[in-house]
């Protein structure tokens, strides 16, 4: 795994951002996992959605990429969005699970 300098041409700099791409996807993978895990515990819609939990974890994650150097609002932004779609799926899991405990 060669770092930025020592990439050699654009192929060396694609094969590398390929790989942490796929990396950060898994990691995305298992991060939903926990979402949906997080269902079982929840008792409520309001619960799911956590609109202070949710507004908490943006601030965090702008606070995260600034220190890595990278644009907050861009970082929140991509993570709004993420997270909107993770409590979506994560409200289709938790209202299937309340209908099948009725």
């Amino acid at each position: 795994m060669p770092t930025p300098d020592q990439c050699q041409n654009m192929a060396d700099i694609r094969a590398e951002i390929d790989r942490l791409d796929r990396q950060v996807i898994a990691l995305l993978g298992q991060r939903f996992a926990y979402v949906k895990a997080a269902s079982q515990f929840k008792t409520s819609e309001t619960a799911v959605k956590a609109p202070d939990r949710f507004q908490a974890m943006l601030q965090q994650r702008r606070v995260w990429a600034e220190e890595e150097g990278l644009n907050g609002d861009a970082i929140e932004a991509l993570y709004r969005d993420l997270v909107n779609h993770f409590i979506a799926e994560e409200m289709k899991h938790w209202q299937q699970s309340q209908t099948e405990q009725a």
